[in-house]
């Protein structure tokens, strides 16, 4: 039986400069969640968390009011784990067993911020986060290691430092994918690097990227257990580590484990029948964070092109055709504040400040209210990894119009029952003929579209994503036992 279970939880400053999430997003509900699994199927086994979070708030407070702990550290770092789960709680309702969870505190965190380097900014990351793993495995040697935050580099050191130890892990997005390289090419129209491989510029950094895209390869052949959080990030780490993972004699499937949502705690609050249709105010509602890639402009402009052509013009300004777009603005980052200034600028630039509302930083149960009372929910961002937000429009019943490409597409609104849960849209046109056909379905139509929404939901519990994480991790502890001639 393994004695230790380390699960890398690098810096979330660091993640929100990669990824944008906040410190309550997706991808940290699959860390806790993922522990209490383990706790749930191995309760002898101790999980390792390491982490950047030096700073724990509260916790110092905490330790100066109680003499004992003061000259101990490590009773200083159970007062920082208590207070971490605690709000682990507090955020995402997941109740842990403290006593079985360490953390190892980091100080290398700043060797993973985008803003160190300026220049090749995806291998200057990459090879920083090495140093962080020569941080965190000089601290701390478990006997499984699984990354949840996507740095396979520190697998790779994992792996030449200790070649028995069985490693996984869990992927959220490739750092590199093919789109990205389709992206350079001068007549594409989607991403943020869109035609940007014209010239010599561009030609360097073709060149640059397809060869980090052979060197993070390469790093997947040392991964023994591979999850992915949707079919469509398991294509693209299929594509670029199955040569290195095939060649490293690494015979395990990549597997989809889908990221808990909150499904239930949802269907709880937002109720889906002909009684609540009533409270339906026919609004279309975005939840997405104030970011380029989230594509607001082109949502902004498909509402205005519905609203355009909508045949009753005496309505254009009826609060049933409204557009809420619901986001949190991160933390001392002025440039999200700039975004949602361009944002206004727009809308009134086409004359619908009327018909559209924000909702910054809305607290959760604000955003339940307007699920409650919204007929749509919408996605713009191309190639969404998973889609979490489109799944909680699904379990409060909106009918979801979104990005015809990624997770959204793959995976979520799909067929259920034998009809649609959607629809999928890729230009602004596309966007306003969806949105007019979702609001001209029939009550009785728009209510068995909500209900297939809400069983499509299901697919994505916390539950679900339990059964999954464990069956892998039983793999990871089969190798660990061969190792030790168990």
């Amino acid at each position: 039986m393994v004695n230790f279970l380390s699960l890398a939880r690098m810096e979330p400053d660091a993640e929100k400069e990669r990824r944008g999430h906040n410190a309550a997003g997706g991808g940290e509900r699959v860390l806790w969640a993922a522990i209490k699994a383990t706790q749930e199927r191995y309760p002898k086994a101790a999980c390792i968390v390491y982490t950047g979070d030096v700073d724990v708030p509260d916790s110092e407070t905490k330790i100066l009011k109680t003499a004992e702990y003061v000259s101990s550290t490590d009773a200083a770092n159970a007062m920082k784990r208590d207070v971490i789960l605690e709000k682990v709680e507090q955020n995402f309702n997941i109740r842990l067993h403290h006593s079985s969870i360490h953390f190892k505190f980091l100080s290398t965190r700043d060797w993973l911020l985008a803003s160190r380097y300026p220049y090749f900014t995806l291998l200057g990351q990459s090879l920083g986060s090495l140093r962080v793993a020569y941080d965190a495995l000089s601290q701390f040697v478990p006997n499984v290691f699984i990354d949840t935050m996507g740095y396979s580099f520190v697998t790779a050191f994992a792996r030449f430092v200790f070649p028995s130890m069985p490693i996984g892990a869990y992927v959220h997005y490739p750092t590199i994918s093919t789109d990205m390289l389709g992206s350079l090419d001068v007549d594409s129209a989607e991403g943020l690097n869109a035609g940007t491989g014209k010239g010599f510029r561009g030609y360097v950094k073709r060149i640059y990227w397809h060869l980090f895209a052979h060197l993070y390869g390469w790093t997947g052949g040392n991964i023994d257990v591979v999850m992915t959080n949707s079919s469509w990030t398991k294509g693209h780490i299929q594509s670029l580590w199955g040569p290195s993972r095939s060649k490293a004699g690494k015979n395990w499937e990549v597997e989809v484990v889908f990221p808990p949502v909150s499904v239930e705690e949802i269907e709880r609050a937002v109720d889906v029948s002909e009684a609540s249709e009533h409270r339906r105010e026919g609004g279309i509602l975005y939840i997405a964070q104030f970011r380029p890639e989230k594509n607001h402009e082109l949502v902004i402009n498909a509402f205005a092109e519905f609203l355009n052509i909508s045949k009753d013009i005496s309505k254009r300004s009826s609060p049933k055709k409204k557009l809420v777009l619901l986001g949190s603005l991160r933390d001392d980052n002025k440039q999200d504040v700039r975004r949602v200034a361009q944002l206004r600028r727009l809308i009134q630039k086409l004359e619908i400040d009327d018909s559209v509302e924000f909702a910054l930083n809305a607290p959760w149960t604000q955003m339940l209210d307007w699920l409650g009372k919204s007929s749509i929910g919408v996605n713009g961002m191309w190639n969404e990894h998973f889609g979490i937000g489109v799944v909680e429009y699904q379990a409060a019943g909106l009918v979801c119009v979104v990005n015809n490409s990624g997770g959204p597409k793959q995976d979520i609104v799909v067929d259920m029952d034998g009809g649609p849960t959607g629809f999928h849209a890729s230009t602004a046109s596309e966007y306003a003929e969806a949105f007019s056909k979702a609001l001209s379905l029939s009550p009785k139509e728009a209510l068995a579209m909500r209900r297939r929404a809400r069983l499509s939901a299901k697919r994505f519990s916390e539950e679900r994503f339990a059964s999954r994480w464990k069956a892998q991790l039983d793999t990871l502890i089969h190798l660990q036992n061969k190792t030790l001639g168990h």
